[in-house]
């Protein structure tokens, strides 16, 4: 059985920590708990959108405990990997600090739009639909 000292840590990184990193830390958690450890974070801490929390309910994962928080709670994490979610992440933040150097590929760039540029309106998506 692995321990915790054998798990991957992954911080999943954006400017808010309100949306696109809870997301993708819930879906790690979710879908591979057994062998990462996910964190969120962004450059401030804006706090949870419920819209996230809605979304990802959707799909059967509860984020609704995370909470957001900004890089600069997590000083003390050494990353083998963090991925930046979004443009702004990755130009505010292009080194991050606590990434394990030895790590190969260790920083990883993914933009992603932002959801509030989604179609649905708020309505639609807390009544399921769309």
């Amino acid at each position: 059985m692995e321990s915790r000292l054998d798990k991957i840590k992954i911080l999943f990184l954006c400017t808010g920590n309100s949306c696109r990193s809870q997301m993708a830390e819930g879906m790690a958690r979710h879908y591979k708990a057994d062998a990462v450890e996910a964190y969120s974070a962004g450059i401030t801490a804006k706090g949870l959108d419920p819209r996230a929390v809605i979304a990802m309910r959707e799909i059967g994962i509860d984020i609704s405990k995370q909470k957001s928080k900004s890089a600069d709670e997590l000083p003390d994490v050494k990353f083998d990997y963090v991925v930046t979610m979004c443009d702004n992440a990755r130009e505010t933040c292009p080194f991050y600090p606590g990434v394990n150097s030895s790590t190969p590929g260790s920083t990883t760039r993914r933009n992603s739009p932002p959801p509030q540029n989604r179609r649905r309106s708020d309505a639609a998506l807390q009544a399921g639909e769309g």
